[in-house]
């Protein structure tokens, strides 16, 4: 499940623009979510984003999704990395993506979830137990 968690935060970091090209901010979400799936799945939490130039909001986190999914999940203390974003108003919204995910008691889980020009990595670690592919949708809202 590391080596996963590791090849999907590469990969972000990689092939996702220079933070810093043409204007862009450096923003980092630093979340708590939890949730549940049997086909759907859905999970509800909180966080704060941070960027480089000062800037920084309270937000609310939803994601919602369906596919051969079952499992109940914690994340405690995930992170995100923005990339492609010129101000903090363009990280509010709603990012789609895929998962692949398989865990027991702890585990790790990352994603990059993609909305037009900005993408999101995401990784943490949790409780619970869950397996499946997820399809849908990660939603960032004002709090």
């Amino acid at each position: 499940m590391k080596i996963l968690a590791g090849a999907l935060l590469l990969a972000a970091v990689v092939f996702a623009p220079s933070a810093h090209a043409a204007g862009n901010i450096d923003c980092e979400l630093r979340f708590n979510l939890s949730g549940w799936s049997i086909f759907y799945k859905t999970a509800t939490g909180n966080g704060t984003i941070t960027c480089d130039n000062g800037a920084s909001i309270p937000v609310k986190i939803s994601a919602k999704g369906g596919g051969l999914t079952v499992g109940k999940s914690t994340v405690s203390d995930g992170r995100g990395k923005f990339t492609g974003a010129y101000s903090l108003n363009d990280l509010i919204g709603t990012y789609g993506g895929a998962e692949v995910h398989a865990g027991a008691s702890r585990s790790s889980n990352a994603q990059v979830v993609t909305k037009g020009d900005i993408s999101l990595a995401l990784a943490g670690t949790g409780r619970g137990w869950d397996l499946g592919v997820g399809f849908g949708k990660f939603v960032i809202e004002r709090r």
